[in-house]
This record gives C-alpha cells, structure tokens and sequence, in this order.
C-alpha cells in the first residue's frame, strides 16, 4: 500500500527501521562503506514513505523495511488490542548480530516467527513492548558467548524459557505468568556460554503513562481532601 501512497508522511521510526535494514546490509558485505553512509543521509532526509522506499529495494528486506500503511482497521479491534498487533507477515527484522558491538530491535516493528540473534563480546536488545507479531506465537533463538541479549516484553504476555546455559544462563523469572486471551507467546531458546540471556517484563509506553496519571490524580484528591478538613 505504501507504492499506492508514495506521499504519506514517514516517522522517525519508519527512517530508523531503515537504518536497521542498511546496517544489517553493511555487516554483511551487501554495501561498502561509501555507499551505506549515501543512503544513511538519504534516511535521515527523507520525509515521505517514497523517499524511503528505493533506499533498501535493492537489499533482501527491503520490501519490509519500510512499514504498510493499513488504512482499515479490523472491525472490533481497538488500537493497541493484541488482534490488532498480530499482524502476520515475515516480520521487519529476522536476526541481530553483536560481535564486540551491540545491536537494538525495539520501537515500532514487526518481530518475526522466528527471530536469530548471535553475541560475541557484544550485547543485544529485543524489545517486544511496542512490537507488532507475525504470529501468536514467536520464537527467539539467542547465541550468546562471552556477551549477552536482553528480552523485553510486555505484560500480558506468555513467556517459555528453553534455552541451555554453560558457564552462562538463561533467565526464567518471567515464566508460569499467564497470557491475556489473545496475547501473544513469546519462547526463548539458544545456547549461552560465559554469557547469558536475561528476560525482562516491563510496562509499555503507554501504561506508564496511564500510571503516572493515575498517581497525578490521586496526589490532586489527596490534597483536595487535606483542604476540606482544613
């Protein structure tokens, strides 16, 4: 759809999972140095979804790098639902790689069926609380030797831990939490050795929000209530 609306506005999350897309291509030899720093400042001066789509179509997920605009939203579904945020599809991100460096998959994205992640020396974050899902249920596979990868997700969420620690480990706190009906389950799984894998639940953007509103008001009721007795 975004071919259909070349002129609608991109976000800097749209520009950022681009970014994501040239630096995967750039470790990978797809581009040289030269090259990957034109269209990083292409990027970041594009202003519409048809500045930003040539960028990548060249580079294997390309034509996921830049987001489909859906125009119609699922009848019954409000924004934010689990329904709405299970979306099918290949995901805009498959794999991460750290080796003496660290890499970040978090904002607004699609996380795949199956998402691979490799660190050495290095560190990695997948952050699942604004992600969409291809499926309803994922799997992320993490390598971590002598580094390490941290999984966020949101509450509401189901989370199974089977991944294989040696001098290293995975963690399990977050297991045996049980989902929201419709909620996503997320399995983590891999091999650690001297490193480890951590698993997160944290609250969503908007949750925090919603929860610093509510002690905004009961602070306002609070003193509202200390002023009657006065």
């Amino acid at each position: 759809m975004t071919d259909e609306m070349p002129e609608l506005r991109a976000s800097d999350a749209d520009r950022e999972r681009v970014v994501e897309v040239l630096r995967d291509a750039l470790a990978e030899g797809r581009l040289d140095m030269e090259e990957f720093e034109e269209r990083l400042d292409a990027t970041y001066k594009a202003r519409t979804y048809g500045e930003l789509a040539p960028i990548t179509r060249d580079l294997p997920v390309g034509a996921v790098a830049v987001p489909t605009v859906d125009m119609v939203k699922k009848a019954g579904a409000p924004d934010g639902s689990w329904e709405r945020r299970i979306v099918g599809g290949e995901g805009s991100s498959t794999w991460g790689v750290a080796v003496m460096s660290g890499f970040q998959r978090k904002g607004r994205w699609t996380a795949p069926k199956r998402f691979n992640c490799f660190a050495f020396w290095g560190g990695g974050e997948i952050d699942l609380r604004e992600a969409n899902f291809a499926d309803r249920e994922i799997e992320i596979n993490c390598v971590a030797i002598m580094g390490g990868v941290e999984v966020v997700v949101p509450p509401g969420v189901e989370v199974v831990v089977r991944g294989i620690g040696i001098m290293g480990g995975f963690d399990h706190r977050e297991e045996g939490v049980p989902g929201e009906p419709g909620a996503p389950r997320v399995i983590v799984t891999g091999f650690a050795f001297w490193g480890g894998v951590g698993v997160e639940r944290k609250l969503t953007r908007a949750q925090r929000q919603e929860l610093r509103e509510e002690r905004r008001r009961e602070k306002l009721e609070r003193k509202a209530g200390r002023r009657e007795l006065d």
